[in-house]
């Protein structure tokens, strides 16, 4: 009974905070109608703190509601500066992006339409644009909205750019490069954009932090997404990417360095996760897009797979979100033919995919994502037979993934998988063959 007292009072109490942060924030939000520019500024910097000291849960409450047109309408009204208004929407979509969520409720805003509308007349302008209204707008839709259409990038890509190129390391330049290159992040890997509108800048910017460190980690990923993000436009990127800015070992240091920093061990649905995890998610995101498209073997492709093994294995617990992330980047690995097998050996993915499996607690998608890893591991040493002088090395590495399964408790893994079959939970019957006709026999 006194139990249940407790654990009733902690809820009530967490609740009353809970309400007060939400109840805070829209009080402050309020007395924006009432202030000077000046005051509005610092109230809006008083609306972030609170955003940042909100959980996931909260933070969406308050942005699944109508909040957008109410900026709009404060601006109309002329109770809310422009200036205000933008830095006000550029913090809620900064804060969207870090904490991984998708569009709220921006894209059917009236606010939309006006940073629409505003981008649109000033692009049109033939002299006198105002780049800084230029960029901040572009900033706060591309955070907001994640995208626009191909015809924007030619003005768009070279201004975020140039904001980004700002070498200073205090603290607010630091802020305005961070949300500059988050903003260039957010432009999708569908869209073309000419490699001469940034592969001179984006290349200088991280090869002078590579010598200066003068980027925050959340601006150093970004600026290694947008430019994974550009892959698909031209194959000579990876030469750039691969050889001269020394992608695989960048991203393995930045890897390591985030492990350690995390706190794995903490729970709760109630948390907001820290930076380090949601920067390390990104990464992830990145690893997948280069893993995709990246047909040069690197030996350092061991060592970032390696990070991965390590992550998904600390992460198995407590942070879901990362663990799927790290089986489906296992799946794009092993279909990647610039991978080696032994790679994956070597790195511990085998391993650890197995145990998945054998862990099996009904979270079902990192376990279909460990299966569907084996069947792309058992396809590629199939289509390795067929060619006659690799037929004993295909052999001695079947027989090594076969070893390092019965070592690792492979027996009962495949009890796992047929009971999994049996009970009609997945839908890939065909891995069991699979299994079958390539690993054991030999």
């Amino acid at each position: 009974m006194n139990n249940m007292s407790s654990y009733n009072a902690d809820e009530c109490a967490g609740a009353i905070l809970k309400m007060s942060r939400i109840e805070k924030f829209f009080e402050l939000f309020s007395e924006l109608k009432r202030c000077n520019e000046d005051v509005q500024k610092q109230k809006i910097e008083e609306l972030n703190e609170i955003i940042d000291e909100m959980s996931d849960k909260e933070f969406e409450s308050i942005f699944a509601r109508q909040t957008y047109n109410k900026i709009n309408k404060l601006i109309e009204e002329k109770k809310l500066s422009l200036e205000n208004a933008i830095l006000l929407t550029k913090n809620i979509g900064y804060h969207k992006i870090t904490r991984n969520f998708g569009r709220l409720r921006f894209f059917l805003s009236s606010m939309r339409f006006r940073i629409e509308k505003m981008i649109s007349e000033e692009e049109k302008k033939k002299e006198g644009k105002n780049e800084k209204l230029l960029v901040d707008l572009y900033e706060c839709y591309l955070v907001l909205i994640y995208d626009f259409t191909s015809e924007l990038h030619s003005i768009c890509v070279p201004l975020l750019l140039k904001a980004a190129m700002n070498k200073e390391e205090r603290k607010g330049s630091q802020k305005d490069v961070e949300i500059a290159l988050l903003a260039l992040s957010c432009i999708s890997e569908n869209r073309k954009v000419p490699e001469e509108l940034y592969l001179n800048e984006i290349r200088e910017i991280i090869k002078y932090h590579q010598e200066h460190h003068n980027l925050t980690r959340l601006s150093y990923q970004s600026a290694w997404l947008f430019l994974i993000n550009r892959f698909g436009d031209d194959n000579s990127l990876e030469e750039v990417v691969v050889d001269e800015l020394h992608f695989a070992r960048e991203t393995a240091r930045e890897l390591e360095e985030l492990t350690r920093c995390v706190d794995w061990k903490k729970n709760g649905e109630e948390k907001k996760e820290g930076k380090e995890v949601i920067i390390i998610g990104r990464w992830i995101t990145t690893l997948n897009i280069y893993f995709k498209e990246c047909q040069i073997r690197k030996k350092e492709h061991v060592v970032i797979i390696g990070c991965i093994v390590q992550m998904l294995r600390a992460a198995k617990d407590n942070h879901r979100e990362i663990r799927e992330k790290c089986t489906k980047l296992l799946i794009t690995v092993s279909y990647n033919t610039a991978v080696e097998i032994e790679d994956l050996l070597k790195c511990g993915a085998v391993d650890v995919a197995l145990g998945e499996i054998v862990r099996f607690d009904l979270i079902k998608s990192p376990v279909e994502d460990c299966l569907k890893f084996f069947e792309n591991v058992c396809k590629r040493l199939k289509e390795s037979k067929e060619k006659e002088n690799e037929e004993t090395k295909r052999k001695e590495m079947k027989r090594k993934v076969f070893d390092r399964l019965e070592e690792e408790g492979y027996e009962d893994g495949i009890i796992s998988l047929r009971y999994c079959f049996f009970k009609g939970i997945f839908s890939e019957y065909i891995l069991i063959r699979y299994i079958g006709d390539y690993f054991v026999y030999c």
